[in-house]
């Protein structure tokens, strides 16, 4: 292999970008993304309270991609040397990355994005009452962000969990828990609001306990699903776990593929999946792949190790709960690591730009 090794990237998200970033100076590099921007989500919750905080967090792929191609389009399909897709460009490839992630309605252009967040804040804004359906990460650093930013607002969190945060620890779960309790955040447990049966209209709504819910404005924040379905017409049909995601080896290459990587949410590394560990992702794999290129004969790659039960989840703008490994602390030291900035001026930095 060349300077020129085709390397391909399917999805712009957290791993995806910061990869074509790192590989662009290095080879004839594609990124397929339906959209045309990388949303750093670990601030979309920012951005509903306070949209001018997206203009930032929202980073167009042409800001950082300066030396590659950007094909705005799905992925479709994928054979043992190209991708196709859907807007019908076959795509060669000497490497392919795939870092789709989940799926999301998010709209495929930075404008539209944008819009989107301004219509969010005006409805928050608007509104006297909001409910929130999903006590994960996301629906409790909502609930925090507006109980913050609306200290007036009557604010209901209904999560069909025994727990709030179930994907890391009961400490962290009881803090968060008592900290949107002391923001006057009624949260109900253990039971959950049918999504079929809410529309973009409705006020009042029924618990599947029973409970009656009357709101101005909702949003539902419960897990999307991962963006591996169009997978399982591919060649690496047999790759996929029974969780649909790409079995991989500690290289983070596809198990069975010699030049086929996985990246972020998608792979099936048994870690938390988070944002920081889905960047160590891709600078491995760039580091993997320029080795690989070199064409030696026994490459010696750079194995993965699983991060750390780590995690922190930010309630409002000075406070947070951080799990560690040793310990789980919530407060204003935990919000200090995280909640002021979400990390965006490290990320933009990271990404090769002004923070």
């Amino acid at each position: 292999m060349t300077d020129e090794s085709k390397v391909v990237v399917i999805g712009g998200g957290v791993a995806g970008a910061l990869l074509a970033k790192s590989l662009q100076l290095d080879s004839n590099l594609v990124l397929i993304d339906p959209k045309d921007y990388f949303d750093i989500p670990w601030t979309d919750l920012r951005s509903t309270v306070e949209p001018t905080f997206a203009e930032k967090a929202l980073i167009k792929h042409t800001e950082y991609l300066t030396n590659g191609t950007i094909v705005n389009s799905r992925a479709i399909n994928i054979t043992s040397t190209e991708v196709l897709a859907e807007e019908g460009r076959a795509v060669p490839y000497d490497f392919l990355v795939i870092a789709t992630g989940h799926e999301g309605p998010d709209p495929s252009s930075k404008t539209d994005r944008l819009a989107q967040f301004k219509g969010d804040s005006e409805k928050i804004k608007s509104a006297s009452s909001v409910l929130i359906v999903g006590g994960g990460p996301t629906g409790v650093e909502l609930a925090g962000e507006i109980a913050t930013d609306f200290p007036g607002k009557k604010i209901t969190l209904v999560h069909k969990g025994p727990r709030l945060l179930e994907f890391i620890g009961v400490k962290a779960s009881n803090k968060a828990l008592k900290w949107l309790k002391e923001k006057n955040v009624e949260v109900l447990l253990e039971q959950t609001i049918e999504l079929d049966s809410i529309t973009e209209t409705a006020r009042e709504f029924t618990t599947t306990a029973g409970t009656k819910v009357t709101a101005d404005c909702h949003f539902v924040c419960i897990g999307k699903p991962l963006a591996s379905a169009w997978l399982r017409e591919t060649v690496l049909k047999e790759c996929l776990d029974d969780r649909g995601r790409l079995m991989v080896d500690d290289s983070l290459r596809v198990k069975g593929q010699e030049k086929i990587f996985a990246i972020g949410d998608i792979n099936d590394v048994k870690e938390l999946k988070q944002g920081y560990l889905a960047q160590a992702h891709a600078t491995l794999v760039a580091k993997n792949i320029k080795t690989l290129m070199k064409g030696e004969k026994e490459p010696k790659l750079a194995a993965y190790k699983p991060g750390t039960a780590l995690a922190i989840v930010s309630l409002g703008r000075k406070n947070a709960v951080a799990q560690f490994p040793f310990m789980t602390i919530s407060g204003r030291f935990a919000g200090m690591i995280k909640s002021k900035d979400l990390f965006l001026p490290r990320t933009r930095k990271a990404m090769g730009l002004e923070p």
